[in-house]
């Protein structure tokens, strides 16, 4: 996928979770829209250098959003909402071989109870209903998830896991948005609940898989 034109800068601070200043290479300084509902322990620190995209939509209460920082030599990218995307791209480009096969690729359709998968794959009567996580945490020598407690991700594998109960494939698809080559691990001392559920639903034949993202400035896939 390729990224919208970006302007670079230095983080002044992250506040109210959605909201961060920065100040950019200009010198001016602007609010910019953090589409990260996460704690971004390990992505994010004052100084560090970030790159943000501007829209000309006049209706956005924030013309900017941040896009990607730099902590140490590793890029990260801190808009969650970019791993949806190139998880469907990496399925339709045959990327993700344990995904191949399928006839079509449906984006956040409803199932479970009130909930909403991120990708659903289907070949006839054959689904397969896939969950995607941004991994942006670096606790020591791994890269981790969840970065803070989620209720909704535990629910999501209890979803994941009634799916298997029903008969389909379920997938739960970790998508490394750092440059960091680590292995990757739940973080249990973070959230226990969501370990235990994990251990649970894969138990049960909920799949994993995990994919680093390539990242640059210019551009963000899986591979």
């Amino acid at each position: 996928m390729k990224l919208p034109e970006l302007l670079h800068g230095k983080l002044i601070k992250r506040y109210k979770r959605f909201l961060a200043d920065i100040i950019l290479d200009s010198g001016e300084t602007i609010t910019a829209h953090v589409p990260n509902s996460g704690a971004m322990t390990s992505t994010i620190e004052a100084d560090c250098e970030v790159w943000v995209s501007k829209s000309d939509n006049e209706k956005r209460k924030l013309a900017y959003t941040l896009e990607l920082t730099k902590i140490g030599n590793q890029l990260i990218c801190t808009n969650t909402n970019i791993a949806n995307k190139i998880a469907i791209e990496a399925v339709q480009n045959g990327v993700i071989k344990e995904l191949i096969g399928y006839d079509s690729i449906k984006p956040e359709q409803k199932y479970g109870k009130n909930s909403r998968i991120d990708i659903l794959l289907e070949n006839g009567d054959k689904k397969c209903f896939v969950e995607v996580k941004s991994v942006t945490l670096r606790l020591d020598n791994t890269l981790a998830f969840p970065d803070a407690v989620t209720s909704r991700g535990t629910k999501h594998l209890e979803e994941l896991m009634s799916m298997v109960e029903e008969g389909y494939r379920a997938v739960m698809l970790y998508v490394i948005q750092r440059t960091d080559k680590l292995p990757f691990r739940i973080a249990s001392e973070i959230d226990k609940k969501y370990y235990e559920k994990f251990l649970e639903v894969t138990a049960k034949g909920v799949e994993v898989l995990i994919y680093q993202a390539e990242i640059s400035l210019e551009e963000i896939k899986i591979t």
